[in-house]
């Protein structure tokens, strides 16, 4: 089962993403933060929707380094 901060910090996450998403994972995105208003827990199935929404639209990219532009050869 999930956690109820893990779930928490997915849909804080995917919120600014929401435009992004297609009719259907719009849909049971929407249905998922209703439930999680009402603090209800999500089952497996549910959860790894969601995570799969998470990987797919949410990117944390590494920040390049700035000193490597700035080094003198």
């Amino acid at each position: 089962m999930s956690s109820y901060i893990d779930q928490k910090n997915f849909i804080e996450a995917l919120k600014r993403y929401e435009n992004k998403m297609d009719e259907k994972e719009r849909t049971f995105f929407s249905t998922t933060v209703k439930r999680n208003k009402d603090e209800e827990d999500l089952d497996s199935i549910s959860f790894g929707k969601l995570k799969e929404l998470y990987t797919k639209y949410y990117v944390n990219r590494k920040k390049p380094n700035l000193d490597d532009l700035f080094k003198k050869n």
